[in-house]
């Protein structure tokens, strides 16, 4: 037997067992760790974490509907539109109790808002109706569905009333819908008119644009990353500083810049012009268009593409190059089989980088893309700050997550995400 069996487990100098000291002291050094962060965590938790997953959970709330209609949202549930009859006088009793007290509260025109995203008019309806309704006895016995028809022509739509049945759960795959160009209807999920068929285009031409975007950083960014990487330090130093330019000056100096060398009058189009390349009436239209877009967006992200594969093109020991031409290797040879393969772990960096950003940008397309050039970010930007129908916005911003998480397993999965440094 050993000396463990014959004389029991090793002790520490406190006498307690050796392994049973050594797990304590790893615990004791895993929570100094976790203290250490803790902060950091709380922080990104509650600036960060929280209000992102509030933003997206608004893309499925739905609970205006019940909370402003607590008694006509139940009732309203049994009837059945399919008959073509209006609903009955209980239900417009209901409607009017609730529409009281939500105009005492000044709900009624959130409500409206809500509606009105999926039929428009029932928002100027609720506001129109709620100065008259305001004045009403909630206890009279009036018939109140008269009273309603002669309010406002809308209360005999059966198509409002429809429309206030099928979004009055507290959660909703509308906004979902919505923004895959469709609509939930009573009768299901519908495409929408053919005039409104714009987000799915959108999500599109944002997923091709920055594809286009990010290989042209790779095509411009490679051999100025090589230059930098391959010089002096000296000459190096000097020309990184005129990358690293223009991060100091404003993105909306620089989008700004741009929308005037761009435009048929600007910059560009005046020397071809001068130079006899291309006709005074026949000026480029350069600009309000994706062109213009992927033009001013490349130049914005290039010094994105360049560091990463500058820090990767660092580690490149030369000694690689000369051993393979002292072996035969003509100069492109050298470069394609030995230089090239090593400097794809910064292409892979630099690229997730630059699509990522170009995916999410949406001020540089809304100056210089026009109607042509848009992202599906100028989109979500518009329903947050001006429509206000956030409940798409986020749904918008949902999907856009998706594709972009799926876009990065799948890279995981054909490159490998291990492969990627950033020097």
């Amino acid at each position: 037997m050993s000396d463990t069996a014959e004389n029991g487990p090793v002790l520490a100098a406190d006498g307690t067992p050796l392994k049973r000291s050594l797990n304590r002291a790893l615990r004791v050094q895993k929570t100094r760790a976790m203290l250490l962060i803790a902060p950091l965590l709380l922080f990104v938790l509650v600036s960060f974490i929280i209000p992102i997953l509030s933003m997206l959970f608004r893309s499925v709330e739905n609970d205006i509907v019940v909370n402003t209609l607590p008694e006509t949202v139940p009732i309203l549930a049994q009837w059945d539109s399919s008959t073509g009859e209006l609903p009955s006088e209980e239900v417009y009793a209901a409607m009017a109790r609730d529409m009281i007290k939500a105009v005492e509260a000044k709900k009624h025109t959130k409500l409206a808002t809500r509606l009105n995203y999926e039929k428009t008019g029932i928002a100027s309806m609720f506001r129109k109706s709620g100065r008259t309704i305001k004045k009403w006895d909630p206890e009279a016995d009036a018939p109140f569905k008269e009273k309603f028809l002669d309010l406002h022509k809308g209360w005999g739509d059966m198509d409002v009333w429809k429309t206030i049945q099928t979004h009055s759960g507290l959660y909703t795959n509308g906004y979902f819908l919505n923004a895959i160009d469709m609509q939930k209807t009573p009768e299901g999920a519908q495409a929408q008119p053919e005039n409104k068929q714009i987000l799915v285009k959108l999500f599109i031409r944002t997923l091709i644009m920055s594809l286009v975007i990010m290989g042209a950083c790779i095509l411009l960014g490679y051999p100025i990353a090589w230059i930098l990487a391959n010089l002096p330090a000296r000459q190096s130093n000097m020309l990184m500083i005129l990358v690293l330019l223009p991060f100091w000056t404003s993105l909306l100096v620089r989008t700004s810049a741009w929308k005037v060398m761009l435009q048929q009058q600007g910059v560009i189009n005046e020397v071809l012009v001068w130079l006899g390349l291309v006709a005074d009436e026949s000026r480029l239209v350069i600009i309000n268009n994706q062109f213009g877009t992927i033009v001013a967006m490349t130049h914005i992200l290039l010094p994105f593409m360049i560091l990463p594969m500058y820090s990767v093109m660092q580690t490149i020991q030369p000694t690689y190059l000369r051993a393979a031409k002292s072996m035969g290797a003509t100069n492109w040879t050298a470069f394609w089989r030995v230089y090239f393969p090593q400097s794809i772990p910064g292409i892979g960096a630099g690229s997730i980088l630059v699509f990522i950003l170009a995916i999410g940008y949406y001020i540089t397309p809304e100056i210089v893309g026009g109607t042509k050039g848009v992202f599906i970010s100028n989109r979500i930007a518009y329903h947050i700050s001006s429509s206000l129908n956030w409940g798409l916005a986020a749904a918008l911003g949902t999907i856009l997550l998706v594709v972009v998480l799926i876009l990065y397993w799948a890279y995981d999965k054909i490159v490998g995400i291990d492969n990627v440094k950033l020097g």
